[in-house]
């Protein structure tokens, strides 16, 4: 499971000129599931996003989590994270998982959050999404439950 995960100060997602979700300070997650990802990938990624620790303390390090500031996670379905285009112009997306396979993945990873405790909204799978945002810092971490990145 990958994550490209920005400090957002606001975002939103909307369908066909219906917004679907909005936010305010907190973590904006797009998040591609792989062919080998499973209930562990879920859990960890849960894990990792709710506790990343790039919001500002006292002293204006990057020492708090977001269940530490009481913000919003985002997650936004994002296939493409799962593109290979090392080998020409069009992308492969072989190594991402079909969509059968990966719509309850999405759904397990925002409960997951939910129980330890975070908010959380979420665009719509499978959906032509657009998606607007404050990027706050600017800050954009990526994650990856094989740890490749």
């Amino acid at each position: 499971m990958r994550a490209v995960v920005q400090r957002v100060s606001s975002a939103e997602v909307s369908v066909a000129g219906e917004r679907v979700c909005h936010m305010r300070e907190g973590l904006l997650a797009f998040v591609g599931v792989g062919r080998a990802d499973g209930v562990d990938q879920v859990a960890e990624m849960a894990r990792r996003l709710v506790h990343l620790r790039v919001f500002g303390d006292d002293a204006g390090r990057m020492n708090r989590s977001l269940l530490d500031t009481g913000g919003t996670l985002g997650i936004v379905s994002q296939f493409t994270l799962y593109g290979d285009a090392r080998q020409g112009r069009r992308p492969f997306f072989g190594d991402a998982a079909p969509a059968d396979r990966a719509a309850p993945l999405i759904d397990a990873l925002i409960a997951a959050a939910e129980g330890h405790g975070a908010s959380v909204v979420a665009g719509r799978f499978q959906a032509m999404m657009e998606v607007a945002l404050v990027n706050s810092g600017p800050v954009t971490i990526l994650l990856d439950t094989d740890r490749l990145f």
